[in-house]
C-alpha cells in the first residue's frame, strides 16, 4: 500500500498494491501493521458501516463529537463518488479547509478522515456502495455535522446543488460559522 499524505494533516489517500492476472486481481484492503506504520498513529477500529446510494445522493457533512469522535477509513467497492473530508479542529492552520477525492471501484483507492473532521460524499455514478471502518462506536446522542452547501466551505460537489439528493436531517444542519463548538 502507498499513503499519500494530502492538504490536510493527518488525512490520507491510501492506494493499494493491486496483482493482475488473467483470472481477475487481488489486493490487500486493510492491514493493521502496515496501515497504522502507514499513517504514523494507532488505530483500532471496531465498526464497519456500508451504505447503498443512488446517483446525486449526498450523505453529510457528518461527524461524531466528544468522547465518541471518530476517525474513519472509507472506501467505495462498487460505483464512484466524490468524497469530502472538512478540518473542524478549531486550532488547525487548515481550520475549515476541505480536500475531496474520487473514490471508485476502478481506482481502489481508501481514505483515511482522522477524528475531528467532518465527513460526506456524493454519488457520481447510477449506484454505488460505500463502505467504512470506524474507530469509536456510532453515539446518536455525539451526531454533528456542517451544511453541505455552507459557501464558506466552497464545497463542489459534482453536480449541480438543485440535483442533489439530500436527507431532510442534513438540510437543517447549522453553517460553519453558526455551529457550535465541536470539541476538537
Amino acid at each position: 500500500m502507498t499513503f499519500i499524505p494530502t492538504t490536510l494533516e493527518g488525512c490520507f489517500i491510501i492506494e493499494p498494491r493491486i496483482f493482475n492476472d488473467g483470472r481477475g486481481y487481488f489486493f490487500e484492503s486493510y492491514n493493521a501493521k502496515t496501515f497504522n506504520e502507514g499513517i504514523g498513529s494507532e488505530i483500532t477500529f471496531v465498526q464497519d458501516n456500508q451504505s447503498f446510494s443512488t446517483r446525486g445522493v449526498l450523505r453529510g457533512l457528518h461527524f461524531q463529537k466528544g468522547e465518541n469522535a471518530q476517525s474513519k477509513l472509507v472506501r467505495v467497492t462498487r460505483g464512484a463518488v466524490l468524497d469530502i473530508a472538512v478540518d473542524l479542529r478549531k486550532k488547525s492552520p487548515t481550520f475549515g479547509q476541505t480536500f475531496s477525492i474520487e473514490l471508485s471501484e476502478e481506482n481502489n483507492r481508501q481514505f483515511f478522515i482522522p477524528r475531528g473532521f467532518g465527513h460526506g460524499f456524493i454519488v457520481l455514478s447510477d449506484i454505488a456502495v460505500f463502505q467504512y471502518k470506524c474507530d469509536n462506536y456510532y453515539n446518536k446522542a455525539s451526531e454533528g455535522g456542517v451544511h453541505y452547501a455552507d459557501t464558506e466551505l466552497d464545497i463542489n460537489w459534482g453536480l449541480p446543488l438543485n440535483e442533489l439528493l439530500v436527507s431532510d436531517k442534513d438540510k437543517e444542519l447549522p453553517f460553519l460559522k453558526d455551529a457550535p463548538d465541536f470539541g476538537f
